[in-house]
């Protein structure tokens, strides 16, 4: 029996969110949409011109978003990252443990430095645009990892954000080497469109010979595939992973689960926020398919979850909520 259902190794990001006007992004020279690289420097500078409209915080980080979610469904998870030795590292860990995941941070001490921020801007169409600090983030490396631990989780997950740097991206692939030596399977998320536009080789290094599990979504496969054409796109991840997860929107999601292609419906809701909605979706995915659910329930668990997710402001739901819509999934 494994000790932890799910391993997750991503950055460490305090999440700042702001209710924002398209207008402002142009003005600020913001991409709509993605998720772009700042300095310091440049991201302060934002912070500066949005002043108290600024002040929501939360954890995140895309792999830290889905590992908690798997968390508060219940599972055993695991989570290495790597944060300053200030006041939102600190933050940052309690809240971590608070939800019940384990981590490096309790043997790792940290060091100086600046933990990294998100900021992320939701606009009236319930669209997401993130800038994004790396901060001491940038130099996670294999140092954060715990093999133990890898070889204890029924699957690895892998931030597809890792790609951006040269430590980070050799701590996945080391991650993942050491998940298939044991015996373990590896997931494994495409994160962004910009990352599979900017960082496809890196990505494709990663990936290596193949996942047992790839999450994209439909711009993500598109892009990673070179194409337009969604019919391709999913013979392409077909090429790259033994299963996958493919979102779609409001369109539902398809799933592969190395035999079948599984149409999950959606479920209609009025989104107000779509931040980490493909987040959680992997939660309820990895929770659902590490205890015992089939291909098809899973999906339908994140897809539910990930729908009542957008209805609400932020990345994350209260634990009851989120029990309760396990206990609806399974009872259906």
């Amino acid at each position: 029996m494994a000790r932890y259902d799910v391993y997750g190794l991503g950055n460490a990001l305090l999440d700042v969110e702001c209710e924002v006007a398209p207008e402002l992004l142009v003005e600020l020279g913001i991409d709509k949409g993605v998720m772009t690289l700042l300095d310091e420097a440049s991201q302060n500078k934002i912070l500066a011109r949005l002043g108290s409209a600024a002040s929501k915080r939360t954890c995140g980080g895309s792999g830290a978003n889905t590992i908690v979610a798997i968390s508060q469904f219940g599972g055993k998870t695991f989570y290495s990252c790597k944060v300053a030795k200030d006041e939102p590292g600190q933050y940052y860990l309690n809240d971590l443990l608070e939800c019940g995941v384990d981590t490096n941070l309790k043997t790792h001490p940290p060091a100086d430095g600046i933990t990294g921020k998100c900021l992320v801007f939701v606009t009236p169409d319930a669209d997401r645009t993130m800038n994004t600090f790396l901060g001491i983030s940038s130099g996670l490396s294999d140092i954060e990892l715990v093999p133990d631990a890898i070889a204890n989780s029924t699957y690895t997950y892998i931030e597809g954000y890792l790609v951006t740097g040269e430590t980070s991206k050799q701590a996945a692939i080391a991650a993942r080497e050491i998940a298939v030596n044991a015996g373990r399977k590896v997931a494994l998320t495409l994160s962004d469109q910009n990352m599979a536009k900017f960082f496809k080789p890196g990505l494709l290094d990663m990936l290596g010979t193949g996942v047992d599990l790839l999450f994209a979504n439909e711009s993500e496969a598109l892009e990673m595939a070179g194409t337009q054409d969604l019919t391709s796109a999913i013979e392409f991840l077909k090429t790259m992973s033994k299963s996958f997860a493919l979102t779609l929107g409001a369109k539902g999601s398809l799933i592969f689960d190395g035999h079948t292609l599984i149409e999950i419906a959606p479920v209609p809701v009025n989104a107000i926020d779509t931040v980490g909605a493909g987040d959680m979706y992997a939660g309820g995915l990895l929770y659902g398919i590490t205890n015992g659910l089939d291909w098809a329930t899973a999906g339908r668990l994140g897809s539910l979850a990930s729908a009542k997710l957008v209805t609400i402001p932020g990345a994350r739901m209260a634990t009851p909520d989120l029990q309760a819509l396990l206990t609806e999934v399974m009872s259906s």
